[in-house]
């Protein structure tokens, strides 16, 4: 067979393999279209019902007592440091003068050395006996010279001089007093005296030390009544009625501790004065309380310490014609939902507080629309007119906005 007959038999060939995959692939494709075309779509399932779901509460008018809270530690209000007003050395030192130890006006708290002013008084006394001694003489040369001077015996100078010598025998007597004085006093001072009832804050001296004047000996403090500065906000002083006289009504205030909350212990104390000035960084203005007896010496209570944190609480004004909102229920500091007490419908509401703790925000109840349940659940979103599920007070379900079953009759409607 010649090249030019088997030409035509090789293109046929080369076509053919070419032709077989493309049958199959478009068979495949067709048999595709044909098998899909008889599937049949499931289908999309029907989006649930959402229905919005909370608690409620009724919303009463009531008269708000309002209590106003503030934080303070507690100070001594006469602390002092006992100074040595003469000098020498510390011969005794009381058991009454050891820190935190009690003691009683009067007492005898450091004795200091005192010969050398027991040498001194008297000292002092012998020059008062000899001042005494020249005024006598003086009296009596001048008495006899008054006597003389009639008769021309001595002239009135001598009269004269013998007056002035007897003034300044006279001076002479009245500053060896004050010299006795003054030795008595300083031998008085090397007994330094509790001058109130107390405890120490701090000992400086020891026996044996030696003490010059003005040398520190410790530091007390007074126990018949602490003070506590309580600040008092801009926003709460309307609300409080503080005495600024000194013949104003105290005002009762409750101490509790301020760093233990299971300390049931209470004080009980009186606001008896306001200071004059504002804070300058707070603008706060401080209240002084005071508390009787606050280490219980006369009373069977616990001790309340100096440096002690406390939480104060003073009864305010009443509130008069307000509903107390639970604090929870409002959203923003002044938005509330509240629901429709038939319909079951919600109304969001804007409301202005007039007072707010940590429990309630208190507003007038002319501003809030009668026959309305409040609604306590938090939810995502509350659109005006909505219907609302109430949960049941005993129903243990989520308290956020929940989904019913596909079966209820009732939408959301925006």
């Amino acid at each position: 067979m010649s090249a030019t007959s088997s030409t035509p038999i090789r293109l046929a060939g080369l076509l053919l393999r070419v032709a077989i995959p493309c049958v199959i692939l478009a068979a495949g494709w067709f048999g595709f279209q044909i098998l899909a075309s008889h599937v049949e779509e499931e289908p999309a399932p029907e989006p649930k019902k959402l229905l919005l779901r909370s608690r409620v509460e009724e919303m009463e008018v009531v008269d708000f007592p309002v209590t106003i809270e503030t934080n303070a530690v507690v100070q001594a209000h006469n602390q002092v440091t006992l100074n040595a007003q003469v000098s020498g050395v510390v011969t005794s030192v009381s058991a009454n003068f050891e820190v935190g130890a009690y003691f009683n006006k009067g007492d005898l708290l450091v004795e200091i050395d005192q010969r050398d002013y027991h040498t001194a008084l008297s000292i002092a006394n012998s020059e008062l006996e000899a001042a005494k001694s020249e005024l006598k003489l003086a009296k009596v040369v001048e008495d006899r010279k008054l006597k003389l001077v009639g008769s021309n015996a001595v002239s009135q100078g001598e009269v004269d001089a013998a007056t002035a010598t007897r003034e300044q025998a006279e001076a002479n007597v009245a500053l060896a007093e004050t010299g006795v004085e003054q030795a008595e006093l300083n031998l008085t001072r090397t007994r330094i005296l509790a001058p109130f009832d107390g405890r120490v804050l701090s000992k400086l001296i020891g026996i044996g030390q030696l003490a010059g004047a003005n040398t520190p000996l410790g530091e007390i403090f007074a126990i018949d009544y602490v003070e506590v500065r309580l600040p008092i906000s801009g926003d709460q002083r309307p609300f409080l009625d503080l005495p600024e006289f000194p013949e104003d009504e105290p005002l009762p205030v409750t101490l509790r501790d301020g760093i233990q909350d299971t300390n049931t212990a209470v004080w009980r104390g009186n606001i008896v004065r306001t200071e004059g000035v504002l804070d300058e960084n707070s603008r706060d203005l401080y209240a002084i309380a005071r508390v009787e007896d606050p280490f219980g010496r006369t009373q069977s209570k616990p001790p309340l310490r100096i440096g002690q944190p406390v939480v104060a609480s003073i009864q305010g004004t009443i509130l008069h014609d307000v509903v107390a909102l639970p604090r929870a229920a409002v959203r923003q500091l002044d938005s509330v939902v509240l629901v429709t007490r038939e319909e079951h419908t919600l109304l969001p509401l804007k409301v202005k507080p007039i007072w707010s703790d940590t429990k309630h925000v208190i507003v007038a109840a002319s501003t809030i629309p009668t026959n309305m349940l409040l609604a306590t659940t938090p939810m995502p979103y509350s659109p005006k007119g909505s219907k609302i599920e109430i949960i049941p007070a005993a129903d243990p379900t989520s308290t956020i906005a929940d989904t019913s079953s596909p079966d209820s009759e009732q939408t959301t409607t925006n």
